[in-house]
């Protein structure tokens, strides 16, 4: 075993940011070594590689994850912890050096952009220790699980997300291909019908867009769950029913603020459990900005299970 308690596991994701955390590197490695950072180096080679990773340092004895890259990455290093049931998940440590390119987990903890201010707060370890979220889904003919730290979107969200992430593998995106998406994907889209059960209460509903998560931001600021509070064992969800595109787009700027509450096709609820069933076509899903699978969903919770490191 190499494990000691302060040595650091780094993932690293090359490609984050627009290929930024591969060309930071360098920087952030000097860094990391000033503030005498104890640590090891991996790069992802491809998608879910970091989880790979992860669960491989977890048999070397590792128990400290510092992530160099945005919120997919990280997704994929909690999956992995999450994914192994040899070492519980409250002996875990995650931080994160945000070079991604919407750092929506970071926005909920105050962590900075600035490589030197973000070590030093991986440096000082003040620890919180946050829900994780499960979610059940479909891929083609099987029943997955993911887990997730942030958020989750269905409907639109979850069109403008598989828009951006094909424009990044394609090496197309920018860094404000997601705010862009929001406007394209207006002329395609078409609501969808489900019926949602929060804690065995029951409703159906037309859907314009759907969120369910534990951290307030996503799509690179929007401030989409704002009464959401990342330790008090409730999941946070916001419907958006069926709501005319020059409403949308006079309304856009409440979606960054929060300050949606008098719009009368939001509605938002909280709870522990929750399933999404469509009624007629398929509802999509991305997770911390990961394209998925589709419906039905059922989400749950792991309350208080992972420490990760704040301001």
């Amino acid at each position: 075993m190499i494990y000691c308690m302060n040595h650091w596991k780094i993932i690293v994701n090359p490609n984050a940011g627009m290929q930024k955390a591969g060309h930071d590197w360098k920087t952030i490695e000097r860094l990391l070594k000033k503030y005498e950072v104890e640590f090891e180096v991996e790069f992802t080679q491809a998608k879910h590689h970091g989880i790979e990773l992860t669960q491989a340092a977890i048999q070397q004895g590792f128990r400290n994850f510092a992530i160099v890259g945005g919120d997919g990455t990280l997704n994929e290093v909690v999956h992995g912890i999450f994914s192994q049931t040899k070492i519980p998940t409250t002996e875990f440590t995650v931080g994160v050096i945000p070079v991604g390119t919407g750092n929506d987990w970071c926005r909920m903890f105050d962590i900075s952009n600035d490589y030197s201010k973000a070590i030093r707060i991986l440096k000082k370890r003040n620890i919180y220790v946050q829900d994780v979220g499960v979610v059940e889904y479909e891929l083609g003919n099987r029943r997955e699980v993911r887990y997730f730290v942030n958020m989750t979107g269905m409907g639109y969200d979850a069109m403008v997300a598989l828009q951006t992430n094909q424009q990044k593998d394609s090496g197309k995106a920018n860094r404000f291909s997601y705010f862009l998406n929001i406007f394209s994907a207006l002329f395609t889209y078409k609501t969808l019908n489900a019926k949602i059960i929060i804690d065995k209460q029951n409703f159906e509903s037309e859907l314009f867009s759907l969120n369910v998560g534990i951290c307030k931001f996503n799509g690179g600021g929007m401030n989409q769950l704002p009464k959401a509070i990342a330790d008090d064992g409730l999941l946070d969800l916001k419907l958006i029913q069926p709501i005319r595109k020059i409403d949308l787009l006079l309304h856009i700027r409440k979606l960054y603020t929060g300050n949606y509450r008098n719009l009368r096709q939001v509605v938002y609820f909280q709870g522990k459990e929750i399933e999404i069933h469509a009624l007629g076509n398929p509802v999509w899903m991305e997770v911390d900005g990961e394209s998925l699978g589709h419906s039905p969903f059922h989400f749950w919770l792991k309350e208080k299970a992972l420490k990760i490191v704040r301001r």
